[in-house]
């Protein structure tokens, strides 16, 4: 079985550890060329969010497809749930004694090493898509992490801004209204920045495209899962990418979308402000509804809920009530199960 899954950060990684537990998955080929000689049975595959990706002190960095990485790879500090375990700050330390900005952000030491890898194979030309399969080869995570696109596709937000008297608003990057501000100023909307690889228009404007290998796991899969992860930031800015929406809406593979909130609370981060920018009911059956079903203009052929929201019925979408804290992958793989059954796989 071919599963492909839409992920952001820590909640798509934990998931994805599920994903290779239940799939008992072997490092899927790096290479489009190999696909046929040696590949696992089960595949799995991780279109993973780019817009919390910035430029910092002139290194990429790609956070979303980093925690994936390390979490799967072993190496993610399981306390903060992001970066290096056992890290250190001295890069940091000394930044700010420069008085560099930004002053917000840090810096790991060893999670600066990936970012240095990766700025360097940008500039030589590679893809972001080749860049993560070359940092793949360290950390040997078991599944195949691919960038929602190679091109620019940030998440700006659009605030009140802080220096002014007048009520005037700016957009400001995804990173500092999550890291610097944590959400806690007034908020209008979000948008993406950027546009097609090496700054191209691309097929619509100035949009960022679909690598085509996303869109081939989108296409090829028996089944495709809408991780528990942020609904507007994370899997919100994935299907903001173009080509994306329009290969879910097509593709044979049967979508099953997890909800990120338990009895109308979510699971970590600041999901709830998110939604409520958009006017969006912190809920199971609000998210559920904003994300659709296949069988109207929708995406999902089937949405999961925790037994909290046991009772959420959307027209049109088939919904199971299943445990959904992901406290271990084994947790998570029967979940995922329970996905699988709800859709007839």
């Amino acid at each position: 079985m071919k599963v492909t899954v839409l992920v952001g950060g820590v909640g798509g990684a934990r998931f994805l550890e599920g994903a290779r537990e239940r799939f008992g998955v072997t490092p899927f080929p790096e290479r489009d060329d190999t696909a046929a000689v040696g590949a696992p049975e089960h595949a799995v595959t991780a279109v993973v969010n780019v817009g919390d990706d910035a430029w910092m002190h002139g290194v990429r960095i790609c956070p979303d497809l980093d925690t994936c990485m390390y979490t799967l790879g072993g190496g993610i500090d399981t306390e903060r749930g992001w970066g290096h375990r056992n890290e250190t700050w001295h890069a940091k330390e000394e930044l700010a004694k420069y008085g560099a900005d930004p002053d917000w952000f840090g810096l790991g030491d060893r999670d600066l090493a990936t970012h240095l890898i990766r700025t360097q194979m940008l500039a030589s030309g590679y893809s972001l898509t080749d860049v993560t399969a070359a940092l793949c080869n360290r950390w040997r995570p078991g599944v195949r992490l691919l960038p929602a696109t190679d091109g620019r596709h940030e998440t700006h937000v659009v605030v009140a801004d802080p220096d002014s008297t007048d009520g005037a608003k700016k957009a400001i990057h995804f990173q500092e209204w999550w890291v610097r501000y944590r959400a806690d100023i007034e908020t209008f909307g979000f948008a993406q920045v950027g546009g097609a690889e090496g700054g191209s228009p691309g097929a619509q404007g100035n949009r960022a495209q679909a690598s085509r290998a996303a869109i081939t796991a989108i296409e090829e899969a028996d089944v495709v899962f809408l991780a528990p992860s942020n609904p507007v930031v994370s899997i919100g800015a994935i299907l903001s990418v173009g080509g994306i929406r329009a290969a879910l809406r097509t593709t044979k593979a049967r979508v099953v979308g997890v909800s990120p909130v338990i009895g109308g609370a979510p699971l970590r981060g600041m999901a709830d402000r998110c939604l409520e920018v958009l006017g969006i009911e912190t809920s199971a059956r609000a998210i559920g509804e904003h994300f659709g079903a296949r069988s109207g203009n929708g995406l999902l052929d089937g949405w999961l809920v925790s037994e909290e929201d046991a009772g959420v019925a959307i027209d049109g979408l088939p919904v199971a009530a299943v445990p959904l804290l992901m406290g271990s992958p084994q947790a998570t793989a029967a979940m995922i199960d329970a996905g699988l059954e709800l859709v007839g796989l």
